[in-house]
């Protein structure tokens, strides 16, 4: 019986089932075509337990002290607190037969693939981990189409994914691998 993740080569399972499930996957559904990396997965699992603690207290709170406005304040803070874990979770490029779709935090632009103009993978100064300090790094770049074009220049180069994000910080292999499949999806649904 193989053990693949007992294995050396488990790197290599675990590309063959992503490349499987991607190519034989329903193109009309959202997939974001790269695994959440180990910063984010950590970020969303710290402000869970942030959550269950501060939804904890707001049951003691409760129950114990009898002060129900304060107790529902203190839930409606937990409430959000889980709603930002899942947001950070779901953060990054998602695409489908119908579009791209980038999720941050606060705002998810949706652009449908005759909107989006020219992918390309470019080497420039990115933000580490999304903070101001700037690293040399690689970005995967959207062009907006020329029919497309907004009043605003700034959105016309939006930048979708970094080598120095919370996905791909530590995985320079996978980040090249997720910029690849993105560029072919869009080259596939033109």
């Amino acid at each position: 019986m193989p053990l693949p993740f007992v294995t050396a080569d488990r790197e290599d399972h675990l590309l063959a089932a992503q490349s499987v499930t991607l190519a034989e996957a329903d193109r009309d559904l959202w997939r974001r075509p790269y695994r959440p990396g180990p910063y984010r997965v950590g970020g969303g699992a710290l402000l869970l337990l942030l959550a269950s603690y501060v939804l904890f207290s707001a049951l003691i709170i409760s129950l114990a002290e009898g002060l129900l406005p304060s107790g529902a304040i203190c839930a409606g803070c937990g409430l959000l607190l889980v709603v930002l874990a899942v947001r950070l979770l779901r953060a990054g490029v998602w695409v489908s037969s119908y579009g791209l779709r980038h999720v941050g935090l606060l705002r998810t632009t949706t652009l449908r693939w005759s909107e989006a103009g020219r992918l390309r993978t470019v080497q420039r100064p990115v933000r580490w981990l999304g903070m101001p300090r700037t690293v040399q790094g690689e970005a995967l770049v959207l062009a907006r189409s020329r029919s497309s074009r907004s009043v605003d220049a700034a959105q016309d180069n939006r930048t979708l994914l970094t080598s120095h994000n919370a996905d791909f910080i530590t995985r320079q292999r996978a980040f090249i691998r997720a910029a690849d499949v993105i560029e072919s999806w869009a080259a596939e649904s033109r």
